[in-house]
């Protein structure tokens, strides 16, 4: 009955190729994560971030790979393990066979862990899949940032599926702040960034300054500079980020993420477009 409660809801995504059924495996998966996550005392640490709560909760229009999240104030000696073996408990339920692979590293601020499944693959009925070849491999990362920046904002949120449970997740100003940082500071062109940089701004979401001016100090080119933090500064450094970018590499990043139906837009992609946006930046 459980499996069956995973193949409903598979079915109900009407997945139209592989990729796209990748993608919902995927997700609903990490819908389990969160619910499981729910019931322990993990979210009374931490906070829900990143392009998969944006899309969870908040209605973002492309898939995400990796569940992040940040705790509420800095603590060293956090354990992601006792959480993810209730987690593991839970997605057994579900006909999961699931292997943890703790990546953690001594210092190291940000817990790392993958959950991997090979066996849930074999007994659901997927449409976009050669029987004869390997079982559909399932990976879930999570990253958990134990020394986060100071100022986030937060609220709850709750899931239905497969049960109804909490989630603490920063509010919309908090991650459109986290996304600038990473706008501003990845070392690396990520078309998903830019993607998600349009959803926010075409939304009027406000940017958490307080937020993006301690995570800009923390960890970037402006690390622990006195720096005034505004809609106006961020405007200034975005123009010049945004005209250095090779637009047609950006949007195959995010092609992969998204449906079909969202094609003619990526082909829009432009330094005019994303210039164009930044007058929507709100403090």
């Amino acid at each position: 009955m459980s499996v069956k409660l995973i193949q409903d809801r598979l079915d109900s995504y009407h997945c139209r190729s592989n990729v796209e059924e990748e993608h919902a495996i995927r997700e609903i998966t990490q819908e389990v994560v969160l619910a499981a996550l729910g019931r322990t005392e993990f979210f009374k640490h931490a906070l829900f971030q990143g392009g998969t709560c944006l899309r969870i909760f908040y209605g973002l229009n492309r898939f995400s790979e990796d569940m992040d999240f940040i705790l509420k104030e800095t603590k060293r000696d956090f354990e992601l393990q006792p959480h993810l073996r209730a987690v593991c408990d839970e997605l057994a339920a579900y006909g999961y066979h699931v292997e943890i692979a703790d990546r953690s590293k001594a210092g190291i601020a940000v817990r790392k862990a993958f959950l991997k499944d090979d066996s849930l693959g074999k007994v659901l009925q997927l449409k976009y899949v050669d029987r004869s070849g390997p079982a559909r491999k399932i990976r879930v990362k999570l990253e958990v940032d134990t020394n986060p920046p100071s100022g986030s904002g937060m609220e709850i949120k709750y899931v239905d599926f497969p049960f109804v449970s909490s989630v603490t997740v920063q509010d919309k100003p908090s991650l459109f702040a986290g996304k600038l940082h990473a706008l501003l500071c990845r070392e690396y062109i990520k078309g998903r960034d830019w993607y998600d940089f349009l959803w926010y701004t075409s939304q009027g979401i406000g940017v958490n300054d307080a937020f993006l001016s301690s995570a800009l100090v923390q960890q970037g080119p402006w690390r622990q500079q006195d720096i005034r933090v505004d809609a106006e500064w961020c405007r200034t450094h975005l123009e010049n980020r945004i005209k250095s970018i090779d637009w047609a590499a950006a949007r195959e990043d995010v092609r992969r993420f998204v449906k079909e139906s969202e094609y003619p837009s990526l082909e829009l992609w432009s330094k005019e477009l994303f210039l164009a946006q930044l007058h929507k930046i709100q403090g």
